[in-house]
């Protein structure tokens, strides 16, 4: 890239000081040539309460800010607000308990020049307490990279992520206020580009750490939180496929919860590998249970 890339990354924060520790990270970013950073926060309270600490610490590091009022509660909200205050080629997203590597963003914009992606993931790297549970920590249960389909990257996630805005403008597209509050909103927005014909792609190197809080870090979290990524699936299934489609989906979907289940009982001496299995169960059921009609979980 030889010419001036200018890029927004939004921090979309809900009454969490982690922010300033967020913004700090983004203050080191170690820039390529030509790069311009300026940072969105999108503040979802009620109130505009992070809008002192926000100010105060990109001041600090010397950060160009647009700071947001996007009240109140709804993830989507906030970050449909960083999409209409954004104005650069790209817009990142980073999650505001996460801290970005210094090569962060320098990673994600090599991989969108040497791809051409529409957007680009990078992993997000759980850190756990000394409380958290044995088993958890050996499973790295809450780290986040993409899954592959047939070679493609069919879906995504807002935590840790560079967006191509020449992409979704067109396309109109926005997340889902509906799920603001019960979760899957970023899901649903990849899949919604992904469907238009984008291209998600995968930058290794863009590491963020993020650390895992302890009501997260337990077997009933993680399965409340695979059930709705399934009844979130399911809900994209459900509007591919009628009548006889549908139960035959419903029909996999059951079976690999019995599948699941059998592998669970099967490893029942192993908690790490017990827990995968009911996890990933809890994922098929929630497809089950959205084709059923089930209203969807309100996660957050």
């Amino acid at each position: 890239m030889t010419d001036t890339v200018n890029v927004d990354v939004g921090v979309c924060t809900f009454r969490r000081p982690a922010v300033a520790e967020t913004l700090a990270s983004l203050g080191r970013q170690q820039l390529p040539a030509g790069v311009r950073l300026r940072v969105i926060v999108a503040d979802n309270d009620e109130q505009p309460s992070a809008e002192a600490t926000v100010r105060a610490v990109a001041q600090a590091h010397g950060l160009d800010l647009a700071y947001v009022h996007a009240p109140a509660r709804n993830i989507s909200l906030a970050r449909n607000a960083c999409l209409e205050a954004a104005q650069g080629r790209f817009l990142a997203f980073i999650d505001d308990d996460e801290t970005a590597t210094p090569g962060w963003l320098a990673a994600l914009l090599a991989e969108a020049d040497r791809g051409s992606w529409d957007a680009v993931l990078g992993p997000v790297k759980a850190v756990y307490g000394d409380d958290a549970p044995e088993w958890i920590a050996a499973g790295d249960f809450h780290s986040t990279a993409p899954v592959e389909v047939n070679g493609k990257i069919l879906k995504g996630y807002a935590g840790n992520v560079l967006i191509r805005r020449s992409t979704i403008e067109p396309l109109g597209l926005r997340f889902d206020l509906a799920r603001g509050r019960q979760g899957g909103e970023d899901d649903d927005f990849f899949y919604r580009l992904t469907d238009a014909g984008g291209a998600i792609g995968f930058a290794p190197d863009a590491l963020a750490y993020e650390p895992v809080p302890a009501g997260r870090a337990s077997l009933r979290w993680l399965l409340k939180r695979s059930f709705r990524t399934g009844q979130t699936h399911g809900a994209r299934l459900e509007s591919r496929c009628r009548g006889a489609a549908r139960l035959a989906q419903i029909g996999v979907a059951g079976a690999k919860t019995g599948a699941c289940v059998a592998g669970a009982a099967a490893s029942a001496l192993s908690p790490t590998r017990r827990s995968r299995w009911l996890v990933r169960g809890s994922l098929h059921a929630g497809v089950v249970a959205r084709l059923a009609g089930l209203r969807e979980l309100e996660l957050y």
